[in-house]
């Protein structure tokens, strides 16, 4: 008998962050006053190291929860797309469709507003839809203050309601960089960060073998794999084409993560944090 699962780790204590920060300054202060400077002003500049790491690196759950992959021991993926809604949307739906494979679509809110019949595609062909901020502000998205960050993560969600009807469950923070002012945002909204572990940089890497490469290198049974469309080089749906081909030869099937909750646990959960 399969045991309910839920995937969703809305972040429960999005301030804990101020507290470790509070304490690791006030330890290179102490260190600084009873020692000197020589060793307190490495020590204060070493604290901020783990925040740094927390902001930069996509698979850090220093901040909030994030979702890795998939808590499965099948040989089935997590497809995901970022990006959109572009010109690339109804031919990337076109390629799924011929795989009978599912996606999750981690769109801009700004993008859907201004192409909401696409929005509405997606969802009518069975795929599934992600928050991915409001005007996806590429360069500096890691260093929002508060209440940017809750602005592109509340608007995007405001959007994508109002054309779906439906409040998404799940977050992808821009270029994967999430500062610690996500995790409010994402708590008031009952939103899971979603990371990837298998990824080919199809958003900059214009060789559709190159992209396959990288993801085949990494991919495993619950793999969250990271896609784009619309990028300046025009090769996403190469790249897609390809790695659908590479999935069915491996065989390896595409699965929503509600599809997953809806078949129940797997004997190999993951945990995201807390």
């Amino acid at each position: 008998m399969s045991t309910p699962l839920d995937l969703g780790r809305p972040p429960r204590y999005p301030h804990v962050w101020l507290l470790f920060l509070a304490a690791s300054q006030a330890l290179a202060l102490a260190v600084w006053w009873r020692v000197g400077w020589q060793v307190g002003l490495p020590l204060l500049m070493a604290s901020h190291l783990p925040f740094w790491w927390g902001t930069l690196r996509p698979q850090s759950r220093l901040f909030c929860p994030v979702l890795t992959r998939l808590p499965t021991s099948e040989r089935v993926v997590w497809l995901t797309i970022d990006d959109g809604p572009s010109s690339q949307t109804l031919p990337m739906l076109d390629l799924l469709d011929a795989h009978a494979a599912k996606a999750t679509f981690f769109v801009v809110g700004e993008r859907a507003a201004a192409r909401p019949e696409l929005v509405r595609e997606i969802v009518r062909r069975g795929h599934g839809i992600g928050n991915h901020s409001a005007t996806h502000p590429e360069r500096v998205f890691w260093a929002l203050p508060p209440h940017r960050m809750r602005s592109e993560i509340e608007r995007t969600q405001a959007i994508l309601q109002q054309i779906t009807g439906e409040r998404p469950r799940w977050f992808r923070a821009v270029v994967g960089m999430a500062n610690p002012f996500v995790a409010s945002a994402l708590k008031r909204e009952g939103l899971t960060r979603v990371a990837w572990n298998a990824r080919g940089f199809d958003a900059v890497v214009a060789d559709p073998q190159r992209v396959l490469r990288g993801i085949e290198h990494q991919l495993a049974p619950g793999a969250i794999v990271l896609m784009h469309e619309g990028a300046a080089h025009g090769r996403n749906l190469e790249g897609m084409a390809l790695l659908l081909q590479r999935l069915d030869a491996l065989g390896y099937r595409t699965v929503l993560p509600e599809a997953l909750e809806c078949a129940g646990a797997s004997p190999t959960p993951v945990v995201d944090g807390a």
